[in-house]
């Protein structure tokens, strides 16, 4: 599962979460400091793909 990147602006938090694409697209995480979601944001990202050796040209 990808892991997501958010922001409480009130705590002045960052912080990741596991979610479902599914389940980013619907709702943010909870907080884990202050267990808010009203203040919330999501936050890009970075990822990186897995490949296997062979479609890697090794």
């Amino acid at each position: 599962m990808p892991v997501y990147e958010f922001y409480c602006g009130r705590c002045d938090k960052e912080y990741s979460a596991v979610m479902h694409v599914a389940e980013h697209d619907r709702q943010v995480a909870e907080c884990p400091e202050c267990h808010r979601k009203d203040k919330v944001e999501k936050r890009l990202s970075t990822f990186t793909p897995v490949t296997s050796h062979k479609s890697a040209g090794i």
